[in-house]
């Protein structure tokens, strides 16, 4: 197979670096479709389905979700995500499929891993986030399996945490439950004393 033809067939790893704000309406919007801005074009035409992407929180310096690629490159000028320049519209676009995906909660702090990443080790170790300036950028597989791995076990460790619909109406019919049982006792006792004081005073 000649060498061009099997780069086009091999996934290529990407970390696109966003905003919370810009993250939440990607989210909103169902993780169907990423936004590259006009400084990175020419990387994003690179972007090709089955590709995988990995989201990291600027403004959190955390890493908060997978996806991989559903589509091409193409260009879309509708407004959908936040810029200081309102001539930015993210028009470079691909569609996506979320893996995993994180509540702001659960988020991976990129301070505790981030020095450890092969992508960073051509800068200073205190300097490592100069390595996340800019929107898109390749990274080696290693460290997005490293990252995936760590959003996973983030996600799974959250779901644990939250009781799931069925748990949350059995947890809520047994509170009500307890409460009627609790104002029914109540409401004996209450009797029981009123008779005895009845009693009492009839003597």
């Amino acid at each position: 197979m000649p060498p061009a033809a099997e780069f086009r067939m091999s996934k290529t790893f990407w970390m696109v670096v966003v905003t919370e704000e810009n993250l939440e309406i990607t989210r909103d919007r169902g993780f169907k479709v990423l936004g590259i801005d006009s400084r990175n074009r020419r990387k994003a035409v690179r972007i090709t389905p089955e590709d995988r992407v990995l989201f990291y929180v600027r403004d959190k310096r955390a890493f908060a979700a997978t996806a991989t690629v559903r589509s091409e490159h193409f260009e879309e000028k509708t407004r959908v995500w936040k810029h200081h320049s309102r001539d930015e519209l993210f028009a470079n676009r691909v569609e996506i499929k979320a893996d995993y995906s994180l509540d702001p909660t659960d988020y991976v702090d990129a301070t505790e891993i981030g020095p450890t990443l092969e992508y960073v080790k051509k800068w200073p170790a205190e300097h490592w986030p100069l390595a996340f300036f800019g929107m898109l950028h390749i990274v080696p597989q290693r460290d997005f399996n490293l990252l995936e791995e760590e959003i996973r076990k983030s996600q799974a460790a959250a779901k644990k945490r939250k009781p799931t619909k069925g748990e949350k109406q059995t947890t809520t019919a047994a509170t009500a439950r307890a409460r009627r049982k609790k104002k029914s006792d109540s409401s004996r006792r209450s009797r029981r004393a009123r008779t005895r004081a009845a009693t009492k005073q009839a003597r």
